[in-house]
């Protein structure tokens, strides 16, 4: 059994999202990514299919030109290679569910 707790120390980049890994099971890895109020995530794209979930704050979530607001508790799901970027309205700390072959450093490179 692996524990792990998106809300415990929480630690900000200035410069950009910070990213950190916080359980990689058998089928998944889980990342938290914390957002300072306006930081971003350029369009990127993922492999394969993602979930990303909003634990706390409000995230501007971009797909196909269009514009989702993403508050506290809401999740989106991703196929495969979809372009996509995230501008957080505020402070925010986001879920990313990666596939078990996908990798940390992709999502740190974004």
């Amino acid at each position: 059994m692996k524990v792990a707790s998106f809300l415990k120390n929480i630690k900000f980049n200035k410069m950009k999202p910070a990213v950190s890994l916080l359980l990689d099971t058998d089928f998944s890895k889980e990342i938290r990514v914390v957002f300072e109020k306006g930081q971003t995530m350029e369009d990127h794209q993922a492999p394969f299919a993602i979930i990303v979930q909003v634990v706390k704050g409000c995230i501007a979530f971009g797909v196909n030109e269009e514009e989702k607001l993403l508050n506290t508790g809401d999740i989106i799901s991703l196929k495969p290679h979809v372009v996509h970027n995230l501008t957080a309205i505020e402070e925010s700390i986001v879920r990313l569910s990666l596939s078990k072959s996908d990798t940390v450093n992709r999502v740190k490179n974004v």
